[in-house]
Parts: C-alpha cells; structure tokens; sequence
C-alpha cells in the first residue's frame, strides 16, 4: 500500500483478508465541536475540560477559530459543521467579521440558518450569491426568543442555533418545521448542552431553551461511529475476524451507533466491551436483500452501499435526502463509483414509493468485480475515500486524493496499513 497521506497522488492499495487486532479510533467529531462551542461561549479553553478531542481537520479548524476570537476574518475551509456553528456563534460576538470557507462551501446552502439569526436580531450579510458564504456578521440586537426552522434541509442549522441559545438574552423557542433529518445529531446537541449545565427541553414540538450559561465540565468525548463504518465494512470483506475497536460505548450520542444492529444482516456480530467493541463472524448468513432509511445517518450510507456491492446484496435505501448538498453530491458519486465496478445504483421512479409518497427510494443491484484496478475518484470527499477503500479486500484497487480523509480520520491509511 502507498502512503497517500503526504500528497494527493492516486494511492494503489490491496488488503489480505485476515482482519485481527486492535484500533484506537479518534474522538468524535461531531461530539468535539459541539463542545468547544459550548466551552467557547463559556470562555473556557478546551484543554482543561476535554479529553479525546478529534483531530480531524474540520475540529481542529474550529480549534483555532474559536482561539482566536479577535480576528475579523474566519476561514472555514471545507468544514460545514464549522462554519454553521461559527455563523451563529460570530452573531453573539461583538464588532463586524467575515466568515468565508472553501469554493465547494460556497456552494452548500446556509441561507435558512441565517434567515433564522435575523429573526433573532443578528445583523448578517451575504457578500456573495444569496443565500450562501461568504457572509457578513455584525453583532446581534435583541429581536425576541420565538423562532421556526425547516427541519429537512440540514440538522446541522438547528444546532448552530440551539448551541448559542443560553446566551441569547431571553433564551430560545426553536419549532423544526417539517420532518426532522439527522436527528441523533439533534439529540447529540441537547446531550452536550445538557452535560454543560443547559436547561432545554422539549414542549411539544418545540425546543426550549433558558437564558443562562454553561458551566464547564469534564467529558471525555467517545470515539466517532462514523470511522467505525470502514472497519465494518472490512469485517464483512474479511475471511478470518477477530477485531477490537476501542473508544466505543453502547450508550451513544451518535446515531451511526446503529451498525450494530444493522451489520447483524452481514454476519457480523458486535461484543461491547469496557470502552471497546469486538467484532467477530456470527455465523449467521448474509441476507440478500438489505433495506435502511438513514435519515438518522446519513454520513453511513456510502458505505453500507459499498458493503451491498461488495457482498452482491440486493439494497433498497431511503432518507438520502441531505447527500447532494454534502461535500459532494454523494448520490451522484456513488453512482458514477459503483458503476466501475458493475453495479447499479439508482433512483426509483416516483409509483414506486406510493405508500410512502414522502420517501426516495434508491436500488442498488450487482455483484463488484473488476479485472484491472478501478481507480475510484472521491470527489474531495473524505467519505468517498474511507467507504470504497474496503473493496481492495476483494481486489487490488487505485483511490483518487486519499489525503481527504484528513477531514475527519487523519490516521485512517496508518491504521490501515496495520493489516
């Protein structure tokens, strides 16, 4: 295997079969950022107070935002969590200051949240297409605590808001209008909240929160669910398993914490260790058909359709909503990916989910086989890299840019490379 961590050349990379032994993953990313905004507000440096912080890039972008607080000018990079958490924590902040972000982020939507902090009194302006980065973020004027939020577009806008929420001056009363997407990432915010000494709560279908502040507090933040997803996936791949990851927790904050339950469909069962997981071969056999909404995870749907391609399971996906506006358009890219290596992934028409009429539906059929090394683009997407890497269990293969998986597992080919 060449090391793609360096550069951005095409990486060759072809796995044995034999999957045993241990990985450390690293710390959440989700969990980290929700924190340091919370001990942000606090006037608290993380350090102190946070044990297991990820090191992926879009954390540690954050990191350095928040300390610097000073500065007019904020760069997000190509760290959507990041740069809707820091829209909405620069509105609390006093002076003027542009927050701005890759040219991919330039095109990811952010005019709901924004249009939410306006109602709320913050004084932002689009400097470019409206609707999206860069912006323009003066400082607030109270405007009331009542406000309403499309729930189908991103979770990530109602955190963003829910997070800065004790420190607005008459707190929140925040309705998600429509079906919520991502909503374990929801709960994750008003866990976090909560763990920092937050009142918030649900009234019915809305979320209240109380003026106040955060009070730190230690949290040793869990390792990321997400990053476990490959190694879920090699274990389906693998003839012989016997693996431990360390770091997880069957009580979890992350809706991803669903492999589980879900891969029990590929014969693979899940031991829950002291701060660990082990998996091994149930036994069981792998079912020919796999159906799953991910609406509560989206960021795990590359990789269970390249666990169907890769075993010739039939699959049925639904509540792929928010993957066009990711750091791709992960729906197009599977498609163009998978189709390498002979399988079919596609749209079903409308009639298809009449019972369901507020459901997409997508098929996935074939087999993965190839005779010469498909080279899979990953579209500047850390997640395109990390879910079709576990194809070269079955056959040499070539990954485009592998240095994306910096974005949220820096140490995923050094983990690999164990094996």
């Amino acid at each position: 295997m060449n090391d793609g961590t360096m550069n951005d050349s095409p990486m060759s990379l072809q796995l044995g079969r034999t999957l045993q032994g241990v990985v450390t993953l690293d710390g959440s990313k989700s969990i980290s950022n929700r924190a340091l905004i919370a001990l942000a507000l606090a006037g608290e440096k993380p350090d102190a107070w946070l044990t297991g912080l990820s090191t992926s890039r879009d954390t540690q972008t954050l990191l350095q935002l928040l300390q610097n607080p000073d500065q007019n000018l904020f760069d997000a990079g190509d760290a959507g969590t990041t740069f809707r958490f820091m829209t909405a924590f620069l509105s609390t902040r006093p002076g003027i200051q542009t927050l701005t972000g890759s040219a991919r982020m330039q095109e990811r939507p952010v005019g709901p949240l924004v249009a939410a902090l306006r109602h709320l009194g913050a004084d932002i302006r689009f400097l470019g297409k409206e609707g999206y980065p860069p912006l323009e973020i003066g400082q607030m004027k109270t405007a009331g605590r009542k406000v309403q939020v499309a729930a189908n577009v991103s979770s990530q806008f109602l955190s963003a808001l829910l997070l800065i929420a004790p420190y607005l001056p008459e707190g929140l009363e925040l309705a998600p209008e429509g079906p919520l997407v991502s909503r374990p990432y929801l709960d994750m915010t008003l866990g976090v909240m909560r763990h920092f000494g937050a009142s918030v709560q649900w009234q019915g279908d809305t979320i209240v929160v109380e003026p106040g502040q955060y009070t730190p507090r230690q949290l040793a933040v869990e390792a990321d669910w997400s990053a476990a997803s490959y190694w879920y996936a090699m274990a389906a791949f693998s003839e012989t398993l016997d693996l431990r990851l360390r770091g997880l927790h069957r009580e979890s904050w992350q809706g991803d914490a669903v492999l589980p339950v879900m891969m029990e469909r590929f014969g693979i069962e899940t031991q829950f260790g002291d701060n660990e997981i082990r998996l091994i071969k149930s036994g069981k056999p792998v079912r020919p058909m796999f159906e799953w909404d991910f609406l509560e995870c989206p960021d795990i749907a590359q990789t269970l359709a390249v666990i169907c391609g890769g075993l010739g399971v039939s699959g049925l996906f639904s509540g792929l909503e928010t993957l066009s506006i990711k750091e791709t358009d992960r729906i197009g890219a599977l498609k163009t990916e998978l189709a390498k290596v002979g399988i079919s992934f596609a749209k079903l028409p409308p009639h298809f989910s009449k019972n369901q009429p507020e459901k997409t539906f997508y098929s996935l059929e074939g087999k993965a086989s190839w005779s010469t090394p498909p080279r899979f683009a990953t579209y500047g997407d850390h997640r395109m890299a990390m879910a079709f890497a576990p194809l070269a269990m079955l056959g040499p293969i070539e990954v485009e840019n592998p240095g994306v998986v910096a974005k949220s597992y820096p140490k995923f080919w050094q983990d690999l490379a164990i094996f």
